[in-house]
């Protein structure tokens, strides 16, 4: 398949060399220092850990035994005890160099992906070599929206995808498609996306003076479409008669603004930012306004997938989740929208990715602000917030009757290989499966959604 042209980067300068002379481009450049901070510290970190791990487990099998044992020594001791008789820095080494697990039952894969920054972690991933690491050959392939995405998927054209998080919850339940059963291994990024408007409405900022005006978001199954229907409610109006929603794919939002065919969008980054750049519209507030860590897109594949393939996809896994910590670290965040802007990826401009990655921004009202945590890259595919991503399916119609929340979001939402695998990575994992989180001031209990559904007073659920 062709990249996604964008027609706004057409007459973008191409720039040769970069500042130390050794890289064909600024971004070769900082992936290349990327790459060379993963290599001598996370890749280190996490092997290292790996092996301690591995040693303590076999020396001391029963739990009991080996917690009992740390404690009346600590770690430190306890290391420098058994690097006493084992070579643990040769066994070190020898993890750093060969990829963990099994052999792998699939190396050369496609991985779908919409050109848009929640998906920095999948895509950093590419020219970072972390796919490399595990022994795999990735091909990351750009496409041109959530439609062909779901498509793809569904005729295994793809072997994993960039997916918007609620989309695997659809597909598995035959929501807009024939029911394929799929699974959220990451999410991708969390907060990251806004609520912008054309310039004209500047004096339209209270939403319920938004009545007829129209609204892009890029896929019905998506927290844009949830998010702002669950915005616009909150202030009164009926999403689904007062205001219009359309479905746009995120590349052409920018496009459809200028030209008037909609007043503004709840859309992904950078596109939001793209926005302000070209001075056809300006953010009324980013998302993580509405609710602070709220995921967005996921990464995931289908169950027949990770079925025949164990080993592909736990590789998959640990790539995407070594990606994701270093995306979330603030200090990589501009080497990284440097690395994901160039044509083969998000096609934008570096100062806009810029923008957007490390929370310092211009707002399109006269304001630089400044919020680190725009954008984030919490990989933790906390189950409840698959239930809440069903109870607004239900909430406005998408899917009708009894639904078992619990259920779905334990098969769709892989929490505890998430957790798995991080703690194999030397990473700390959270705690915990169905966290209450707080949206707009509401407290969401994942233990009572049907009580949730019932508080509403706009709402399609019966």
């Amino acid at each position: 398949m062709s990249d996604y042209f964008d027609p706004f980067d057409a007459d973008r300068p191409l720039r040769l060399g970069c500042s130390c002379g050794r890289h064909g481009s600024e971004a070769e450049h900082a992936a290349a220092t990327l790459r060379a901070r993963s290599e001598t510290a996370d890749f280190e970190a996490y092997s290292n850990e790996f092996v301690q791990a591995s040693l303590m487990k076999a020396l001391f099998p029963q739990d009991a035994m080996r917690r009992n044992f740390l404690r009346a020594v600590g770690r430190n001791t306890a290391m420098a005890a058994i690097g006493s008789v084992l070579p643990m820095a040769s066994l070190q080494a020898m993890a750093q160099q060969t990829p963990k697990g099994g052999a792998l039952e699939k190396k050369d894969l496609k991985v779908g992906f919409i050109p848009i920054t929640c998906a920095t972690p999948l895509i950093m991933a590419h020219p970072l070599g972390f796919y490399e690491k595990q022994g795999l050959n990735v091909q990351v392939v750009k496409t041109a929206g959530w439609a062909l995405i779901r498509d793809k998927m569904l005729n295994k054209e793809y072997d994993a995808t960039h997916f918007l998080s609620p989309m695997p919850l659809a597909m598995s339940m035959g929501a807009g498609s024939n029911p394929v059963p799929m699974n959220v291994a990451t999410i991708q990024n969390t907060n990251g996306q806004a609520i912008t408007l054309a310039n004209k409405h500047k004096d339209k900022r209270d939403p319920k003076q938004w009545k007829g005006f129209k609204f892009a978001v890029p896929f019905e199954y998506s927290m844009h479409n949830f998010l702002l229907r669950y915005y616009v409610a909150e202030f009164g109006l009926d999403p689904d008669r007062d205001i219009q929603i359309r479905v746009v794919p995120p590349p052409e939002m920018v496009a459809n603004l200028r030209a008037g065919n909609i007043d503004g969008y709840l859309g992904p980054d950078p596109f939001n930012q793209r926005a302000v750049f070209e001075e056809v519209g300006f953010l009324h507030l980013l998302t993580k306004d509405l609710w602070d860590g709220h995921p967005c897109c996921a990464f995931g594949t289908s169950t027949e997938f990770i079925q025949k393939n164990p080993n592909t996809f736990a590789a998959l896994y640990r790539a995407v989740l070594q990606a994701a910590a270093m995306a979330r670290k603030a200090e990589n965040r501009e080497l990284i929208a440097k690395v994901i802007s160039p044509a083969a990826y998000l096609n934008q401009p570096e100062t806009v990715v810029a923008q957007v990655l490390t929370g310092r921004f211009a707002d399109g009202l006269g304001k630089v602000q400044n919020v680190p945590n725009r954008a984030d890259f919490d990989p933790i595919p906390w189950q409840s917030m698959a239930v809440w991503m069903l109870t607004q399916m239900k909430r406005w119609g998408y899917v009708k009757g009894d639904v078992d929340y619990k259920q779905i979001a334990e098969q769709v939402f892989l929490l505890t290989d998430a957790k798995k695998t991080m703690k194999d990575l030397g990473m700390t994992p959270p705690e915990g499966a169905y966290p209450k989180f707080t949206i707009m001031g509401k407290v969401f209990d994942p233990a009572k959604p049907e009580d949730y559904l019932k508080g509403f007073a706009v709402s399609r659920a019966a």
